[in-house]
């Protein structure tokens, strides 16, 4: 099968199954998610499927081992700033392939940057269970530490937490 046709049809399957009332409703009236999730690009962890979500209900940031850099904490400091969100969560997941590649060191090319950032959360540990909630710890204090002063995002809340692959169940770490 062609892959392009695959993706028109699970795009015909999700238009039949959708609640359009909130298509509508969030095109006409705009977006209100009441979170933020910065979570891996992994095809296995899938946010609005995870916590139930419908459209407009999370803000999701997604890159490979859900690290930051200043494209992600401007969208956080959008969705948080502009669309009122008053929860962040960073989501990290078991079996993650960059917490792997950063432990292993084999990453080269562009993917360096982000196993780079993962070895500096990490630091010594090589425990893979171990390192995914160490760099999530990370992220939540990065976050917590970047916004700290900022004038338009008060009273938010910063967790952390790793969705396990296998179990669908997800730890709430701080």
């Amino acid at each position: 099968m062609d892959l392009i046709e695959k993706l028109n049809q699970g795009n015909r399957q999700f238009l039949i199954d959708c609640k359009k009332e909130r298509m509508e409703d969030t095109a006409k009236n705009g977006q209100h998610p009441y979170a933020i999730v910065i979570c891996c690009s992994d095809s296995r962890v899938i946010p609005e499927q995870i916590f139930s979500a419908e459209i407009g209900d999370l803000f999701v940031i997604r890159v490979a081992g859900n690290v930051l850099d200043n494209h992600q904490l401007g969208s956080i400091e959008y969705a948080a700033a502009h669309l009122g969100c008053k929860l962040i969560v960073m989501l990290g997941h078991t079996h993650c392939g960059a917490v792997s590649a950063a432990l292993s060191g084999h990453a080269d090319g562009f993917i360096s940057y982000i196993t780079e950032d993962i070895l500096e959360a990490v630091g010594e540990e090589r425990d893979p269970h171990q390192a995914e909630r160490l760099n999530v710890r990370h992220g939540v204090e990065q976050i917590r530490k970047e916004f700290a002063e900022h004038p338009e995002i008060t009273d938010i809340v910063v967790r952390g937490a790793v969705y396990d692959i296998e179990s669908g169940m997800v730890e709430w770490l701080l």
